[in-house]
């Protein structure tokens, strides 16, 4: 191992800029030699990656930058690869001007990892930038975010980050510091829901303005309809929290559309007014491991195969919200128990992951806690300010109002 020192750079270490199809095809397969010897990781799939810096499919690429690098050692092998972007609804949310990197992979090397660092850091600063989060997505905040730090025998699910443990030492000793932890909790279909939520149940059952349902015989456009109107209820607390356009509900609603089962898409409604939702969807990672990262024709097959054979035992709960004004009465618990009757009691899924929750929002990690589920996987969102010597502070705490 050479030297830890931020100076020092093996000689022939070459950053390239992706500018090509072939620098893209490398950047892209990295990770299969990184992880060739972990039984344990399922890649991303090729083409979800490949759109988020696609400007006919990423709208934030209209206003946004982004701009990718390998790292090549003195032999031409590529051993390290780095994203950089600016987003253009967040860059200037903050204390200062902050972009992203991303999609970081590295072999165990210190000065490797840094050079890395330093060109998306000099990138963004170009860019005006004075800090960076990462590693990120340009995106949404359910796919390719964080770091892992805790848990690295599980499979990873769906859209979440794997990686192994040095990760977190190469971030920490170039200078980043957490800026948030996200924190994935699971829930065995083995731990019965608490009676004092059961008792909830049947209190809502009985009110004649309460009706839940799951989305069976429910259009895309009503589902989608529900989704945005609960969505706006439920985070209007949220730091930079801005509206979300039934376009944009139905956009998500029809991506979803091939793979979800509706009877994991659970509403509360009070006087027809939907007002919480439970959203899940079959664990994908358990098809996509067969694969292999690549949804191209052959990898199509492959899913619809494995999809038919059963093998998803696990649905991952990708929203859990309610309506601020009912937020703490109880109707958290209430679609547990409903997922507990009409879709665990039935064998329908063995377990349940929630995606993760900041540690910024204490209301909904106790939720989770009184619900019965375990922090059983963690990661981090990084923050690296460009200027040394202004203070740090972590993700500010959402207090309830």
């Amino acid at each position: 191992m050479p030297p830890k020192d931020r100076n020092f750079v093996p000689m022939g270490n070459k950053i390239i800029p992706v500018l090509d199809a072939p620098r893209v095809e490398q950047w892209l397969r990295l990770p299969w030699s990184i992880y060739s010897e972990d039984k344990n990781w399922i890649p991303h799939l090729l083409q979800d990656v490949a759109k988020v810096f696609d400007p006919t499919k990423n709208k934030l690429l209209k206003d946004g930058k982004a701009m990718r690098w390998v790292l090549e050692d003195e032999q031409g092998q590529v051993i390290g690869r780095i994203a950089a972007f600016v987003d253009p609804k967040t860059a200037h949310t903050e204390a200062q001007p902050t972009g992203g990197m991303g999609f970081f992979e590295c072999i165990h090397d210190q000065p490797a990892a840094d050079r890395l660092f330093d060109t998306a850091r000099d990138w963004l600063k170009e860019q005006g930038m004075e800090a960076m989060d990462g590693p990120i997505n340009l995106g949404d905040r359910n796919m390719f975010w964080g770091v892992l730090i805790k848990n690295f025998t599980d499979p990873p699910i769906y859209g979440t980050n794997y990686n192994p443990p040095y990760y977190r030492e190469l971030l920490e000793n170039y200078g980043f510091q957490v800026w948030f932890n996200q924190l994935f909790f699971k829930r065995s279909a083995l731990t019965p829901v608490q009676p004092i939520f059961h008792r909830k149940y049947k209190q809502l059952e009985d009110d004649p303005n309460i009706r839940m349902h799951d989305s069976r015989g429910r259009s895309v456009e009503q589902i989608a309809s529900d989704f945005c109107t609960v969505y706006n209820a439920a985070w209007v607390d949220h730091e930079n929290h801005k509206p979300m356009e039934l376009a944009t509900a139905l956009k998500v609603v029809k991506s979803m559309k091939s793979v979800m089962d509706p009877r994991l898409l659970i509403f509360i409604r009070y006087a027809d007014k939907p007002i919480a939702m439970y959203i899940s969807l079959p664990e994908l990672n358990e098809i996509f491991r067969y694969v292999d990262g690549n949804l191209n024709w052959w990898g199509k097959l492959k899913f619809l195969w494995h999809k038919k054979r059963g093998v998803v035992q696990t649905m991952t709960g990708i929203v859990f919200g309610v309506a601020k004004e009912f937020q703490g009465k109880g109707i958290e618990g209430a679609l547990i128990v409903y997922a507990e009757k009409f879709i665990v009691n039935k064998k329908l899924y063995k377990d349940t992951v929630l995606t993760w929750i900041g540690d910024f929002n204490p209301r909904m990690v106790k939720v989770c806690e009184n619900l019965g589920a375990e922090n059983y996987r963690t990661l981090a969102t990084y923050r690296y300010l460009f200027d040394r010597s202004k203070p740090f502070t972590p993700h500010p705490v959402i207090e309830k109002k």
